[in-house]
């Protein structure tokens, strides 16, 4: 599949959350391949590094980001490292499944962690860099999990929810400065951490929800995202865009 060339984002310093594996790591790739400057975070040392030395100019920075402070202090060191943030890609996030029964106030406040406080935190971190520069990106992943209502997954859809409420919040507060805040909304991607959870028969099932055929694969995302930071979206922010094949 061969995507787009945005000019716009060549030379741009772009900060990715959770960029180590999965559809972050493919951001990480698809941002250095527009010729942006790239850094990333992640809790995962071994497979941080290991990206890191497959992308010419991709910084990692170790970061566990439910540990505020050490969130604080590592998008200080991106932008040190970058010379300022332009696009901040908040795509961090654990879709781990829990029965309602068994979630207890730390597991909900990990969970809520894991999934939501970050994004706040890490945009806070870089809104003055962005303002110096005279504006910026901001792109939170959202999930089509709590718009469909999934079993096992209550205390990730409500933070899900609230990433879209951010991203609806920030947006006026941040629109003046010209820095736009949206949401991708990815539905089911076939990533190795997803197929984990479903059987060929529990695939079936999400092409039979779907609208189109096929499988989402990390490209398509990327597509959506790279868009979304480009200037081609220079009067996109405030909502939510849904790359799901119409799953419903």
């Amino acid at each position: 599949m061969t995507g787009a060339v945005y000019p716009s984002l060549s030379g741009k310093k772009v900060l990715v959350t959770g960029g180590a594996s999965g559809i972050g790591a493919a951001l990480v790739e698809a941002f250095a391949a527009q010729n942006s400057q790239v850094a990333f975070l992640d809790i995962d040392d071994a497979a941080g590094r290991a990206l890191a030395g497959r992308i010419d100019g991709a910084t990692f920075i170790s970061c566990d980001l439910c540990d505020t402070d050490a969130l604080m202090a590592a998008t200080t060191n991106a932008q040190t490292a970058l010379g300022g943030v332009d696009i901040l890609i908040n795509n961090a996030g654990s879709d781990d499944r829990h029965e309602l029964d068994a979630i207890t106030p730390a597991y909900w406040d990990e969970r809520i962690a894991t999934n939501l406080r970050h994004m706040f935190f890490a945009a806070q971190a870089v809104v003055p860099a962005m303002r110096a520069a005279g504006g910026g990106a901001i792109v939170n992943f959202g999930s089509i999990s709590w718009h469909l209502g999934l079993p096992d997954l209550v205390v990730y859809q409500t933070a899900k929810a609230g990433a879209e409420g951010l991203t609806r919040s920030l947006a006026r507060e941040l629109g003046r400065d010209n820095i736009r805040v949206t949401t991708i909304v990815p539905g089911n991607v076939q990533t190795p951490r997803q197929t984990k959870w479903y059987t060929p028969e529990g695939e079936e099932e999400i092409v039979t929800a779907q609208c189109l055929n096929g499988r989402i694969q990390p490209v398509d995302v990327l597509a959506l995202a790279l868009f979304l930071a480009s200037d081609d979206a220079r009067l996109c922010t405030g909502h939510a865009y849904f790359i799901d094949a119409g799953w419903r």
